[in-house]
């Protein structure tokens, strides 16, 4: 992707901001052709570490029990113990303020238990969790605080959208973030199956790349 264009773009969406009362996300939005998103291996459900961060750090929540609970505890994350999975549906107020404030990492036994009794309202926030596979606590952590989720919704719909950081962003580190995130769906879908690509604010109109 020429990131001349995207710089571009992406500093045209940026003089647009105008003042709000919160720090505005910057997006980008990706429109497909000639896919039909109805097969589901033709769907996209990828993870993408952004080399320049969200612009906001998420706290982080690990699902675990045992010496990894005790581990991540002394670690300074909180932790959802295993015994309180099947009961965290139930407690809405809880569960809201997890989904708001946390990305989520899980210890691998524990990730059907999570899927059973979470994995609906998890998925369709995005915030499945990382499972904590060949990888130590801290590393998993510190690429999940970078991680944006670039998936398909709905069977019909051709579009992917995301979060590529924060309004008041370098922009050349915002360039650098919608470049991976093109590059990660370039690995699945080829360019001639791509129909527009815009970067936009949060309150601000799409801008095409």
């Amino acid at each position: 992707m020429d990131k001349q264009k995207i710089l571009k773009a992406v500093s045209a969406a940026l003089e647009e901001k105008g003042k709000r009362k919160f720090r505005q996300s910057v997006e980008v939005i990706v429109n497909f052709r000639g896919i039909d998103f109805s097969k589901p291996e033709n769907r996209l459900n990828l993870d993408v570490v952004l080399p320049n961060g969200k612009g906001k750090e998420p706290k982080i929540a690990v699902f675990a029990d045992g010496d990894l609970a005790a581990k991540a505890r002394s670690g300074g994350f909180e932790v959802i113990d295993a015994k309180d999975i099947p009961g965290l549906a139930q407690d809405k107020a809880r569960l809201d303020r997890y989904l708001k404030e946390y990305e989520f990492l899980a210890q691998p036994n524990l990730m059907t238990t999570v899927a059973k009794s979470l994995g609906q309202v998890l998925s369709r926030k995005g915030k499945l969790p990382m499972p904590l596979m060949n990888i130590q606590l801290g590393q998993a952590a510190q690429m999940l605080k970078k991680r944006v989720k670039v998936a398909t919704k709905g069977k019909q719909l051709p579009v992917v959208q995301c979060i590529v950081g924060k309004e008041d962003m370098e922009p050349q580190q915002l360039v650098n973030n919608v470049n991976t995130v093109i590059d990660k769906i370039l690995t699945k879908v080829p360019e001639h199956n791509f129909k527009s690509i815009y970067v936009k604010l949060t309150m601000g109109k799409p801008i095409a790349i």
